[in-house]
């Protein structure tokens, strides 16, 4: 449901040594006074996608057609971001998110051979082999380096796209030591990753989620422009630079609910615990009557 108050939820614990610039969810509580919730190495040739900055400029300015409102997460053009925990807490329904990160360091450590991959095929694979519905947040960064992973996700129509951002930048301060730009290119930003998402088709939505889920109220209203939904979650894996996987399994199923948004991430790296812990939540998710499905339709009658 859209957020009607603060509360804490995990954030994002930062490994310097192993990934860099890189952050993905763990154990943090943010400060009271900022509304922060806790999203194979081989490449070929992605689809035309190449993004100028006059072209995300004027996609913010509103030259580009307004994304029509049928499109999952679409919100009125010129209104302040809403913010999504959670869909209604009735019916059997639960969204499973992964969120697909990638910044400079990231790709630094994957050209100098010190990671073999952040882009967790085994998660896929599962996936697809029990027909689960997953939504993916993707990083523009993530896309290019991957284009035939995020084809192979664009292909599936159970899997939904969203955007996290170009390259996992925070727009707030004390975002767990995240890499900071201006909050006057976030918009630009977003932009340019929606373009880069875009010729890959697929079930592709307005949602976005935040990098930390860090924000505030001048980086959702920098968003107005762009007719996005913010989608934070109300149930977080704690799987990044985990070292087993049950803490995980125990994160997810002691919290989930009718409604639930898990935040899970694909980076295979830095979260390699993830395709070990799946197969367990996925027996508790059925344990527990409880179904996953595409993040729209968790959110339809938020």
């Amino acid at each position: 449901m859209i957020r009607r108050r603060l509360r804490p939820l995990c954030g994002v614990l930062v490994v310097v040594a192993v990934v860099g610039s890189a952050a993905c969810s763990a154990s943090r509580v943010p400060p009271p006074d900022r509304p922060v919730f806790v999203g194979s190495s081989a490449t070929s040739s992605a689809p035309s996608a190449s993004v100028s900055p006059a072209t995300a400029a004027s996609a913010v300015a509103g030259a580009t057609p307004t994304p029509a409102t049928s499109v999952p997460g679409a919100t009125p053009v010129g209104t302040r971001a809403p913010v999504v925990d959670h869909g209604p807490r009735t019916g059997d329904k639960v969204a499973l998110t992964f969120d697909a990160d990638m910044t400079d360091g990231m790709l630094g450590h994957l050209r100098a051979g010190r990671v073999t991959s952040y882009a967790n095929l085994r998660i896929l694979d599962l996936l697809e082999r029990e027909r689960v519905p997953a939504t993916f947040f993707l990083t523009g960064m993530w896309v290019r380096r991957y284009p035939d992973v995020t084809r192979r996700i664009a292909d599936n129509p159970r899997f939904e796209l969203a955007n996290h951002t170009y390259g996992h930048a925070a727009f707030t301060a004390d975002c767990y030591d995240l890499p900071r730009l201006p909050v006057d290119e976030l918009a630009g930003d977003v932009a340019k990753t929606f373009e880069v998402i875009k010729p890959y088709g697929g079930r592709q939505t307005r949602y976005f989620r935040f990098p930390g889920l860090c924000h505030d109220a001048a980086t959702l209203d920098a968003l107005a422009p762009l007719g996005v939904t913010v989608v934070d979650g109300d149930v977080v894996s704690g799987d990044p630079f985990a070292a087993a996987w049950k803490p995980l399994v125990r994160a997810v199923l002691d919290h989930v609910r009718p409604g639930s948004v898990v935040i899970m991430h694909v980076t295979e790296a830095n979260a390699a615990m993830t395709d070990e812990a799946l197969p367990h939540i996925l027996d508790g998710l059925r344990e527990r009557g409880l179904v996953p499905a595409p993040l729209s339709e968790v959110l339809a009658a938020a």
